[in-house]
């Protein structure tokens, strides 16, 4: 998969890129990540890619000329341009509070994307204008932070580790939380007495069928606990 980010910040994205899981699925060419600094398309001497709104408010505006001229740059046209695969186009992705919450459903879609397109906005917002060249609008929560790239990072990270060779034991994966439309199980490791605390019988049995079945009732009551809207999406 190749993975175009769109920033002002470009160096916020290094100790991300560089470690853990991203970093080897990097090394092991699974995926690319390319970093494209907007202020480089900017056509002013000061590089300045924010203006004030029309209309009046607070706070400062994302300019559409540099932004059009980076998305162009790697090949991307309007949304609705027809491709005969759609999952081998460019696909745009702003990192916006005022887009859908990220979830399972939508990692797993975009994993079949070929090519991923991410743009971080800033300041009060981009241009409106600009999302006549985007496909989607994402957040990661209910609550603003300064600009796109920590959603980016989050974005990313969550998209690599679903990409098959990416996580050495691809189960795992399935058995994550949200996966499968519930929380994890508890997990253990050793010491088997821990302060008091024991590990659960049936983790030591030996009996992969009871296991198994212990791992689906403690999923569900952890689900059922903590999270029960999604027991009611998952009806």
């Amino acid at each position: 998969m190749k993975i175009n980010v769109l920033t002002i910040f470009p160096l916020m994205f290094k100790g991300p890129l560089t470690e853990s899981l991203i970093s080897r699925a990097l090394e092991k060419k699974i995926i690319e990540i390319s970093l494209i600094d907007v202020r480089s398309f900017c056509k002013d001497k000061h590089k300045k890619v924010d203006d004030r709104p029309f209309g009046g408010g607070n706070g400062m505006v994302m300019k559409p000329e540099p932004l059009y001229d980076a998305i162009r740059s790697i090949g991307v046209k309007r949304k609705n341009m027809f491709y005969k695969n759609p999952y081998t186009k460019p696909y745009v992705i702003l990192m916006s509070p005022q887009g859908k919450t990220l979830n399972d459903n939508i990692i797993k879609r975009l994993v079949k994307f070929k090519h991923l397109v991410i743009v971080c906005g800033h300041y009060e917002g981009i241009d409106e204008r600009i999302v006549n060249y985007v496909d989607d609008e994402i957040s990661i929560g209910d609550y603003v932070l300064t600009g796109g790239e920590i959603p980016a990072m989050v974005l990313i990270d969550s998209i690599t580790r679903m990409i098959p060779g990416v996580v050495k034991e691809a189960f795992s994966v399935q058995n994550d939380s949200f996966y499968n439309g519930m929380l994890d199980y508890p997990s253990y490791t050793r010491p088997a007495l821990f302060r008091g605390y024991k590990v659960p019988k049936v983790l030591l049995s030996g009996n992969h069928k009871k296991i198994s079945k212990w791992r689906q009732i403690e999923s569900y009551k952890r689900t059922k606990e903590r999270r029960p809207d999604l027991l009611k999406i998952k009806k």
